[in-house]
Parts: C-alpha cells; sequence; structure tokens
C-alpha cells in the first residue's frame, strides 16, 4: 500500500459515487482523489465542481478525472460503478448486468500494477464483491464491499429513536446477504451494555420485542421506499463509504459489518456476506464472529444460501 500519501480511485461517477466524494471532501477523507468513468466528460465536470468548493473544505485535496493507469499508486479503489436500480426490482436481478461492467473494470485496474485494496459499492454488492475477487485473483483481505454497513446504520438510527438514545450507542447489527435475505441477531443487540431483549423485559411494557420486528422489517424495506419515492438511494451509502475508507487509511480496527469472503466462520466457505469485520489497513483483518443462536445460524445459512445460488449462474 502507498504509504506517503492517501490516493483514492473512485470508478463511477453516478449518484452514489459522488454522494461518495463529496463527503470525502467534506470529511478530508484522502490527499487525492481521482474520478474514472466511462463517461469521461462527466467526470471532468464532477471534478472541477467538487474543486470549486475546496476553498471552503477543512484541507486541500487534490481531485482531477483520470483513467486507470492512475490506480498504479493508488491506496485503495472504490467501485460504484454500474446500472441503476429500477423501481421494484431487487439487487439480485441487477447481477447478470452489472458482472458484464465489471469485466471490463478490474482487468485494467490490476493490469496498472494495483496493490491496494477494493471497497466494493455496486448492487448486489455481495455477488460483486465477489466478482471482483474472482476476476482480480487478490488476497480476498484486500476485497471487500459495503455490505451491510448502511442497513446496520439504518437499524442504529431506528432503534435509537425508538429507545430515545444516540445512536452511536446502540450497538447492533444487520448480517447476511444486503438483501431481502439479510436480518438482525437480536440475540447480539445492546445498548451500551445491555441486552435489548432485557430492557424490553424490564421496561413494564414501554418497549416491547414485537416491535423489534417491526423496526427490522422496515430496515429491510428502507431501499425499495426510498427508491419509490426519488427513484436512487445515495447519501447513506456514500457517507458509508466514507466511513469504512477512513477506516482503512487511518488504519483504525473498526468494527464495520462490510461484505468479506468467509472461509469457516458460521460453517460458511467461500460466499461474500456482511458480516461484522475488523477493518484496518490490511483491508479485512478479521471476521468478527458472533455467537448466533440456533435460529439466527439458520436464517444466515438460508441467507448465504441466497448468494450462493445467485452467484452459481454467472460466468466469469
Amino acid at each position: 500500500m502507498c504509504t506517503n500519501k492517501r490516493k483514492i480511485v473512485l470508478v463511477g461517477t453516478g449518484m452514489v459515487g459522488m454522494s461518495f466524494a463529496y463527503s470525502a471532501l467534506n470529511r478530508a477523507l484522502c490527499d487525492e482523489l481521482v474520478l474514472v468513468d466511462v463517461d469521461k466528460k462527466r467526470a471532468q465536470g464532477e471534478a472541477m465542481d467538487l474543486n470549486h468548493g475546496i476553498a471552503f473544505a477543512s484541507a486541500r485535496m487534490r481531485i482531477y478525472a483520470g483513467g486507470y493507469e492512475d490506480c498504479s499508486d493508488a491506496d485503495m479503489v472504490v467501485i460504484c460503478a454500474g446500472v441503476n436500480q429500477k423501481p421494484g426490482e431487487s439487487r439480485l436481478d441487477l447481477l447478470k448486468r452489472n458482472a458484464a461492467v465489471f469485466q471490463s473494470i478490474i482487468e485494467p485496474v490490476v493490469r496498472s500494477g494495483f496493490g491496494g485494496v477494493f471497497l466494493v459499492a455496486t448492487n448486489p454488492v455481495d455477488i460483486m464483491t465477489r466478482v471482483t475477487y474472482e476476476l482480480s485473483g487478490f488476497n480476498p483481505n484486500r476485497v471487500f464491499g459495503s455490505g451491510t454497513t448502511l442497513d446496520t446504520a439504518r437499524l442504529r438510527y431506528l432503534l435509537g429513536e425508538y429507545f430515545s438514545v444516540d445512536p452511536r450507542n446502540v450497538h447492533a447489527y444487520v448480517i447476511g446477504e444486503h438483501g431481502d435475505s439479510e436480518f438482525v441477531p437480536w440475540s447480539q443487540a445492546m445498548l451500551a451494555t445491555k441486552s435489548v431483549a432485557d430492557i424490553c423485559e424490564q421496561s413494564q411494557g414501554k418497549y416491547c420485542l414485537e416491535e423489534m420486528q417491526r423496526l427490522s422489517q422496515e430496515v429491510r424495506d428502507a431501499a425499495q421506499q426510498i427508491i419509490e419515492a426519488k427513484k436512487a438511494t445515495y447519501y447513506g451509502i456514500g457517507m458509508s463509504l466514507v466511513r469504512i475508507a477512513r477506516a482503512v487509511l487511518s488504519n483504525e480496527s473498526s468494527v464495520l459489518t462490510v461484505s468479506a469472503q468467509l472461509r469457516g466462520e458460521y460453517g460458511q466457505r467461500g460466499v461474500y456476506a456482511g458480516v461484522p469485520c475488523i477493518v484496518n489497513g490490511n483491508g479485512v483483518d478479521r471476521v468478527l464472529e458472533l455467537r448466533l443462536s440456533e435460529e439466527e445460524q439458520r436464517k444466515f445459512q438460508e441467507s448465504c444460501a441466497v448468494l450462493e445460488e445467485s452467484y452459481k449462474g454467472l460466468e466469469l
């Protein structure tokens, strides 16, 4: 990994990519940000627009439109390129269309001599991350996706609202597929160091576990509701990507629910799924395996089976 500067190459300057870029500029995420897009003119325009805001930013950042050759000394390649999700279309329906796009991206990135980490946001993110791993030939620790980081953020926001507590003090996760089979392992959900189950049980009816199921459904349906209202989701995922990238560039060893390759954890091997991981300068340093209940383990196996089945039909 490059050590004398923090450099990110962003592939895809659509709404998700530019939400990431805008958030990255405001958070002074890196020293150098390169925008790559099949529409080179758009990438140039986006770079110009961002540069005009540097005078208001907290730190200097070099931003410009470039090509895959700029990946040679980058710390990270963030992939947001792909076709848009349509109203009513599941993330898995996007699979074959986006797999073709990735074949045209990964090869030139690797050919440039890139030695950093891949961070994938394109949906269906778990499968597209696995596609990136297979096409790149990289160590799986250096190829991961946004996974269920946004779903987890949505969950913590809703739990914060429900319990009237700062979401940053909520420790709960959404795991599995970033999609319809994702779920919340409530046995591991905590407010500070107290379990959500205990809080509900001791609240004398003020809080109840039945409401937890409603909240988990609300998390699962959030993307479709936003797409129906405004055609796409991008702010939340853009900020999620910045949070993940910061953990890598600052070598934080933060726990984030990224899409990582499982190598025996939860009884799974080879599949990419959203799970709590320790993320640092190495990428996914390791998977932090939760102690799931029997029912939660079954749900996780079912979610991984959905991902495995969807991946089988691809020709890479």
